[in-house]
């Protein structure tokens, strides 16, 4: 799995996630500095009681401090039975332990003791119980068990060949610092990300409404005004965004009456045309000039209908899409066409009826033009509904198949209009699409021909 996969896509959670590796990294850098000082100290508590040791015994020694009269350090103290003088450096035995030695060399040094040199060596030994450890026992019924215990040793030579060696008992259990550190972590990570959190969440808020509004009027035309808060900011390119779509709702509204106005302009004309062509006595130039006053007609209502896309006045309602495409069929049937539906179920959906029926009639026209027998079907496929028409034609090369979804553009170039219309029919289509939340989908048919297919959400 990628790393781009693991990275939040939200603002909100890309300033957490960064907040939470940078407390990560400051977690690591404390730890690893607590676990310096630590060991420091623990190195240090555990030369500090030899290191004692030797210091009081020699203390206490004549040949040590040459003309002292005080001799109270000699006497027989349990600092003196726990040390040993020889003349030859002495065999410690076990592991060694140079960090014990670097840190006797210094707090001698801190004392003002000086020395020639310092080993260390490190083992364990079973260690005999004490007398109330064995009494416990007894009163409990436990088995009596010795204890292993660690035990450092340690050798100073003071003056040239004279040693001194004496050892203490350290720990073997380790501190329990992993599970603090992380309880503070937790601890850490609860304090500071949660209120992050929430306040993130609330910054954010302001986004998530102008995003949402804006993909309402990327797809009907029309959003409702964002409430202007959050930071100064984002205060202001919601401003901006509402300044943006009020002007835009009023370019989109002067353009439908300026549609409205054009339509009704034309439409005069036309209409004054269709009824001077009732005069002309040849009956086929009447039959020819009715034909072309139709053809503006609906060239005129096709790109008036593709101009107000979005924008429609109909209210959507539940339709049964099976019951709707088999009257279209029909509609086609009586005049001659060749068109077939296959037996298709009940596809009950939300939608705008006259538009569905516009652009199921656009597809069986181009069937019927293109591929001379239009074949239809209604089918429920997950979550969609899905309206088929299929044709005999020699389809479409694929890589022309965007291209013939743009307004104005035709399979035949030669822009005759016998040989189709003007080029819209599937720009329509896919704009009527849009509009539900669909998608016209083209492809060319394993056995020949195409096969256009409305998939609408169920």
């Amino acid at each position: 799995m990628s790393l781009s996969r693991l990275w939040p896509r939200s603002l909100v959670g890309q300033v957490i996630l960064l907040v939470a590796i940078a407390l990560f990294v400051a977690q690591a850098i404390n730890f690893a500095l607590l676990l310096r000082e630590r060991n420091r100290l623990e190195l240090t508590g555990q030369t500090a009681p030899a290191v004692y040791r030797v210091v009081n015994a020699l203390d206490g020694r004549a040949d040590r401090w040459p003309g002292r009269t005080d001799r109270r350090a000699e006497r027989d103290t349990p600092d003196r039975r726990a040390v040993a003088f020889t003349t030859a450096r002495p065999a410690l035995g076990g592991k060694g332990r140079p960090d014990v030695e670097a840190r006797a060399k210094a707090m001698f040094e801190d004392i003002g003791l000086t020395v020639h040199s310092v080993a260390a060596a490190e083992d364990s030994r079973i260690m005999p119980l004490r007398r109330w450890e064995r009494i416990r026992s007894r009163a409990t019924g436990d088995v009596p068990r010795d204890r292993r215990v660690g035990r450092l040793r340690l050798a100073v030579e003071y003056e040239p060949g004279k040693w001194v060696t004496t050892e203490a008992r350290i720990g073997n259990r380790p501190a329990r610092f992993g599970g603090w550190l992380v309880g503070q972590t937790l601890t850490l990570y609860v304090i500071v990300l949660l209120p992050l959190l929430w306040i993130g969440r609330r910054m954010a808020r302001p986004m998530t409404d102008l995003t949402a509004s804006a993909r309402q009027f990327a797809r009907t035309g029309t959003a409702d005004a964002v409430d202007e808060s959050g930071p100064g900011d984002v205060r202001d390119l919601t401003m901006a965004f509402n300044a943006m779509r009020a002007r835009i709702i009023a370019m989109l509204d002067e353009k439908d009456r300026m549609l409205g106005a054009i339509g009704h302009d034309l439409r005069t004309p036309l209409a004054s045309l269709r009824v001077r062509a009732e005069s002309v006595e040849d009956d086929g130039e009447r039959a020819r000039m009715s034909e072309t006053i139709d053809e503006m007609n609906r060239m005129l209502e096709d790109i008036l209908s593709l101009a107000r896309a979005g924008r429609s006045s109909e209210s959507p309602q539940k339709v049964d899409l099976a019951a709707l495409t088999d009257a279209v069929v029909e509609d086609f049937i009586e005049l001659g066409s060749a068109v077939d539906m296959a037996e298709s179920d009940r596809a009950v959906a939300f939608v705008r009826p006259q538009q569905i029926r516009r652009a199921v009639r656009n597809l069986i026209e181009n069937a019927v033009v293109y591929g001379e027998r239009a074949h239809v079907s209604v089918s429920r496929e997950a979550n969609v509904i899905r309206i088929a028409v299929a044709d005999d034609g020699p389809g479409i090369a694929p890589d022309r198949m965007a291209e013939m979804l743009e307004p104005f553009t035709r399979l035949e170039g030669s822009r005759n209009r016998e040989t189709g219309g003007a080029g819209l029919g599937l720009a329509l289509v896919r704009a009527i699409m849009a509009e539900h939340h669909g998608e016209l989908r083209l492809a060319n048919r394993p056995e020949g021909g195409l096969e256009a297919s409305l998939v609408l959400p169920a």
